[in-house]
């Protein structure tokens, strides 16, 4: 099989995982499968510029691009637009068989193995710039039990929140520490829980840590990943029989494993943008409470070098500069801006007329090209919300 058809069977894979999460209401895990998705599309397009499909490459690209933006302001992924979506998925690759197509949008079983990623994640510490007091901790606490338990008489920690503005990394992080042990990750948020299993939803978290269990005593680690855990294990002034089950029934699981699994790697990781919307009940249960803070100047710099690295940058791009000027800026936002430069260079060539001819490449990104794009971006997160962050850590960080 061609590279080409490598790229593609790539793309249409990391489409497919990123509109399965969507749907789920997954939308940390499926922001990173569509930025996946979004990569490969953009290297097909520079390696072969001449391919027929590019201008709908680079559609799709833009679209899933658009897609982030949404789901970052937390729109969710309505019935119609999961058709849509699907069908634009399979235009991907005209060639591909009927078959093939149907095993690529089929709709996920509701059950606890289907929250298993078949794939393993394959995010590594490398990858994560920055952040560099979450991943000591998170190595303390995770990493170095699982090498060696007889170092830790008194166990270690089973709970682990992650918390900060929304797009610095905390999916991340607790994918790169899955990857790290090479551990079975199961990924759930409120939405997959409380819709896609209603009325039977605390039967089913029953399972899920029953199944995680299961692996954690055939000798593989376990990670029960939690997204926006705030939203089922927060508080609220009034809740339904169902919703006050399903957090008993999280509450009497944690304790399980905190108790029971002493010898048996099993970790609750959750990730949340609103701490304190937590219910003190399950804060104590984290045991390690870790902020994922903002990028600072260093952290921004390196972003922007990581990102830029495989881009043709015209002489006159100053990364320094663009670090400095995009104070309040989250590692997404960095990478969507480095993005939204690529695609602005892709987009003029096709606009050109150009695209099609034999050995046409993009022109350099200018520094006036990053310029343009900040005129339009604002920083995502306001130093009042960054306020709060900082008071809550205060009050209840724990490292």
């Amino acid at each position: 099989m061609s590279a080409l058809s490598e790229l593609e069977k790539m793309a249409i894979k990391y489409a497919s995982e990123a509109i399965r999460l969507d749907k789920q209401g997954a939308r940390g895990m499926a922001i990173t499968m569509y930025r996946k998705a979004i990569d490969v599309l953009l290297k097909i397009v520079n390696l072969y510029p001449n391919y027929e499909l590019n201008k709908v490459f680079i559609q799709r690209a833009m679209a899933y691009r658009n897609r982030i933006k949404a789901l970052e302001e937390g729109a969710s992924l309505a019935d119609e637009e999961e058709v849509e979506e699907e069908k634009k998925l399979e235009n991907l690759k005209p060639s591909e068989s009927k078959a093939e197509e149907t095993t690529i949008v089929a709709k996920p079983q509701k059950t606890a193995e289907s929250l298993i990623l078949e794939e393993k994640p394959t995010v590594k510490w490398d990858d994560i710039v920055g952040l560099e007091e979450a991943k000591k901790a998170i190595r303390e606490a995770v990493v170095y039990p699982t090498q060696r338990p007889d170092l830790f008489p008194l166990g270690w920690p089973r709970g682990i929140l992650l918390y900060g503005p929304p797009g610095c990394g905390k999916t991340l992080l607790a994918a790169a520490v899955a990857n790290e042990i090479n551990a079975y990750f199961y990924s759930i948020d409120a939405a997959s829980i409380m819709s896609k299993w209603l009325g039977e939803a605390e039967k089913n978290v029953a399972k899920l840590f029953k199944s995680a269990r299961e692996k954690a005593r055939s000798g593989t680690p376990a990670i029960i990943f939690i997204d926006e855990v705030d939203s089922l294990l927060g508080m609220f002034a009034s809740e339904v029989g169902g919703e006050v089950r399903v957090r008993n029934q999280f509450l009497a699981e944690m304790d399980g494993i905190l108790s029971k699994d002493k010898h048996h790697f099993i970790y609750v990781m959750g990730a949340t943008n609103k701490p304190w919307n937590l219910d003190w009940a399950f804060i104590r249960r984290f045991q390690k409470r870790i902020y994922v803070p903002l990028p600072n100047f260093e952290g921004r710099l390196a972003m922007f070098k990581l990102y830029t690295k495989n881009l043709r940058l015209a002489s006159d791009v100053n990364l320094a500069e663009l670090a400095a000027s995009t104070e309040g800026f989250t590692g997404s936002d960095i990478r969507d801006i480095c993005q939204a430069a690529q695609l602005r260079v892709v987009r003029e060539l096709f606009e050109s007329g150009k695209a099609l001819e034999k050995g046409a490449q993009p022109r350099e990104i200018y520094m006036e090209d990053f310029r343009q794009i900040l005129k339009e971006r604002k920083a995502s997160v306001s130093p009042d919300v960054v306020k709060a962050y900082e008071a809550w850590n205060e009050k209840f960080g724990a490292l």
